[in-house]
């Protein structure tokens, strides 16, 4: 069972997906003309405006939720496996992946508000939405909606759990078995609160524990402020092969970077569709544009962070292709988490493992929650127009069963099984979202022009040509076309 895991996780992430991940990305940003880049203020200004309703969530809240299921274990395990697979220069290559992906993320976060709808009085949508209404496709919008579920509630809620068991197990002896049973009551809480649960903890905990962490970063960095030319020289010279020690292994390093980026990123992936279709908005590009700047949070400044920590202190391993080491400052330590406990505690002795394992807990059970919330959307989609109470049941019984499971097994296998989940959701939506681009980035043309023209934008798909989108006829009083005084008062 573990061997074929392992090949069809290496089948989904063979060389062509990554650089298939990267053109997509690359292509999106020349289509926007690098929005991540010319709209930053547009993002930064939109994620505190408008409010939640009865059918939706805030911006704020819908960036949180979003935030919860990018902000996890891949942020601190899995930037510590990128380096100690691919090398420094695999930073660069997370760096590179969450610059491009935040197009990525505008496209399909846009599309999903475009196609969004309201199933039991609330907003839903997402990939699966946006196939079918979209491009027409019903049996691909469910095999997409089949593998989310099967990947948000069985396959990767495992990772996470597993790298709190490993960090409360290491920093404070805590058996594997109590950590997931505690994780499954806590969780179980939240889920059967349904999504304004999930949006209240999300819109708390998130920038509780992001704030946090990246202070501990900065007083690191700034501890060694002189070394950082050195580090930074390294990992461009390691993400290009110009440095002697690391040139053997540029391959690892590009594939690590984005495999390692967009499994904390998730830009590409279909999930933060879901939430952003639930945010009450009154353009679909403002939404997107909050769901693009996520990735840079996540990735620019909570990864990044990571890799400080780690590169500053030496506190890592970098494996070489024939099973031995080109750098083994750490012997016996696996790579992922315990470069980060090994890094703090180099520089705050006694702090290491204790801060690591409180801040994998909040990172990890924040994106399980999300994991839920994704999860349940798909299994609404699956079953539109039937009562979800028992389908929904099982699907949280999966769920915290999945999260028990990989609380108590290897780490090797439940990141196996993470990364086919992964693979499986990026495969799907990376098509589904580049036959879509063509109204993603007629939404974002409309928002610039009633931007330019001194409005605060409101979205009308039939003057865009959109069809299928019938929520906003709903949304903008059922009106075929708006006048321009009303645009003034949107939301």
């Amino acid at each position: 069972m573990e061997e074929f895991v392992n090949w069809f996780s290496g089948l989904l992430w063979s060389t062509p997906v990554i650089y298939v991940c990267l053109g997509v990305g690359l292509v999106f940003s020349l289509l926007t003309r690098f929005l991540q880049v010319r709209l930053v203020k547009d993002m930064v200004k939109l994620m505190f405006r408008g409010k939640s309703s009865d059918s939706g969530v805030s911006s704020f809240q819908a960036l949180t939720i979003a935030l919860s299921g990018r902000v996890g274990t891949g942020n601190i395990a899995g930037v510590g496996t990128a380096i100690g697979l691919g090398g420094p220069g695999a930073v660069f290559w997370m760096w590179a992946i969450a610059f491009i992906g935040a197009a990525t993320a505008y496209i399909e976060s846009a599309l999903g508000q475009v196609y969004k709808v309201k199933q039991d009085g609330q907003y839903r949508g997402g990939p699966a939405y946006y196939i079918e209404k979209g491009i027409g496709w019903k049996w691909f919008a469910v095999i997409f909606a089949i593998a989310a579920l099967a990947a948000m509630s069985l396959l990767m809620p495992g990772v996470q759990s597993n790298s709190i068991a490993v960090g409360m197990k290491n920093a404070f002896g805590i058996p594997s078995v109590v950590t997931g049973i505690v994780l499954v009551v806590l969780l179980a809480v939240i889920i059967f609160g349904g999504i304004r649960s999930i949006a209240r903890v999300a819109e708390f905990v998130v920038p509780f524990m992001a704030v946090g962490y990246i202070l501990m970063a900065i007083v690191i960095i700034g501890m060694n402020l002189s070394e950082i030319p050195d580090v930074l020289g390294l990992i461009f010279r390691s993400a290009f092969a110009s440095d002697a020690a690391f040139g053997g292994i540029i391959g690892s390093a590009i594939a690590w970077g984005v495999k390692r980026g967009i499994y904390s990123n998730e830009a590409g992936q279909g999930t933060g569709p879901h939430a952003a279709a639930a945010a009450e908005v009154s353009h679909p590009a403002k939404q997107g544009l909050v769901q693009a700047f996520s990735v840079y949070i996540d990735t620019l400044l909570v990864c990044s962070a990571t890799a400080f920590m780690i590169l500053f202190t030496g506190m890592y391993n970098v494996a070489d292709t024939n099973g031995g080491f080109i750098v083994e400052n750490l012997p016996g330590v696996e790579e992922g988490a315990g470069y980060t406990q090994a890094a703090i505690e180099s520089v705050v002795p006694g702090w290491g493992a204790g801060f690591v394992a409180i801040a994998l807990f909040f990172f990890a059970f924040t994106t399980i929650m999300a994991y839920y919330y994704i999860a349940e959307t798909n299994l609404a989609y699956l079953f539109r127009g039937r009562k979800l109470l028992w389908p929904a049941l099982v699907l949280k019984v999966v769920l915290l069963g999945a999260t028990y499971y990989g609380a108590v097994k290897t780490a090797s296998m439940a990141w196996a099984l993470g990364d086919i989940g992964l693979g499986l959701m990026v495969w799907l939506n990376i098509i589904a979202i580049v036959l879509l681009a063509k109204p993603a980035l007629a939404v974002l043309k409309d928002y610039e022009q009633q931007k330019k023209a001194g409005l605060d934008p409101i979205f009308n798909p039939e003057k865009l040509g959109i069809r299928n989108a019938d929520i906003w006829m709903e949304i903008n009083g059922k009106e075929s076309s708006i006048p321009p005084e009303r645009k003034r008062t949107a939301r």
